[in-house]
């Protein structure tokens, strides 16, 4: 049994014809399909809104079901019926049997135009809905580019490109590789979150790659040209002498790769280690050696 019409679109019994035509107008763009893609409970409250309308929408009709010569759904309640009300020019032209019929909420650029047809059919022509997907990437796939192969539920393969520079979360969008359009609508879109993984010792801010490079005790004093790890191969680097733990050395364009194709930065931080095993001659020269014994590395810490 059909829902009551006037509940359905929310309005007194007394309502004005034009009252019911502005609460329809207003639910109809609220529940339309297109702006609740995939929400099939918007759907079918949508198709309930538009019956109740095309009874309420038309004076003569809402005349009827009040009278309770009609049922919500429209249909003839049963009556005693006689010869004569067979007898007649024909049947009475439904007031929406043409586009026309549909001008009181039909304006340039509305929503609605595209779901009515002509001979009073309704034309539910749905975009397919988008389906979401979550890839995980290793670091150097997406900061350098790279291919990947999704696997679909139905057992198909997708395969994503990812673009050098891709960041954590970013959503790529694959146009028409989602669900397939109701009515002939196009297909909806495949929308794929990438998930970076960490790297072990690269760690990226903005479009700059941070590094923290060990270097030893000699090397930090004396200096020393060193191979560095970047996200595209190691480079040599330069460490001047005299170098210390927390000195921060600038890789220019070796960062993740920009929209307009330039580069960001790659930072190294230096980290003086000592061996794990420290000799005897190390230990002598530390007690010999008078700047050390001088310094205080702990003097910025005195209140």
């Amino acid at each position: 049994m059909s829902e009551d019409p006037y509940a359905v679109l929310g309005v007194k019994r007394e309502a004005t014809q034009d009252e019911i035509r502005k609460t329809y107008r207003e639910l109809a763009k609220k529940l339309h399909p297109d702006l609740n893609p995939g929400d099939r409970q918007a759907e079918e409250k949508f198709k309930q809104v538009a019956a109740a309308y095309d009874l309420l929408g038309d004076a003569e009709k809402r005349a009827r079901f009040d009278r309770g010569e009609i049922d919500a759904a429209g249909q003839e309640r049963p009556r005693e019926r006689y010869y004569r009300d067979f007898h007649g020019p024909g049947a009475e032209q439904h007031s929406y049997s043409t586009e026309g019929g549909f001008a009181d909420f039909m304006e340039s650029g509305d929503i609605l135009r595209n779901i009515f047809g002509r001979g009073g059919e309704t034309r539910i022509r749905l975009r397919g809905q988008d389906a979401l997907y979550r890839l995980p990437v290793e670091f150097l796939e997406a900061l350098n580019g790279a291919t990947k192969r999704i696997t679909l539920p139905d057992g198909g393969t997708l395969d994503v490109v990812i673009p050098a520079g891709t960041r954590d979360k970013q959503v790529l969008r694959l146009r028409g590789k989602g669900g397939v359009g109701l009515g002939g609508g196009p297909p909806g879109d495949a929308l794929v979150e990438i998930e970076v993984e960490p790297h072990k010792f690269f760690a990226r801010k903005g479009d700059d790659i941070h590094l923290e490079l060990p270097i030893s005790l000699p090397e930090a004093v004396l200096g020393a040209k060193l191979d560095v790890p970047t996200p595209t191969g190691p480079v040599r680097m330069t460490v001047p002498k005299g170098a210390n733990t927390g000195t921060v050395l600038r890789l220019r364009g070796k960062g993740a790769r920009r929209s307009d194709k330039s580069h960001g930065d790659e930072y190294v931080t230096l980290k003086i280690v000592l061996p794990q095993q420290v000799d005897s001659e190390l230990e002598e020269f530390a007690r010999r050696w008078p700047a050390g014994q001088n310094q205080n590395p702990r003097r910025h810490l005195e209140v």
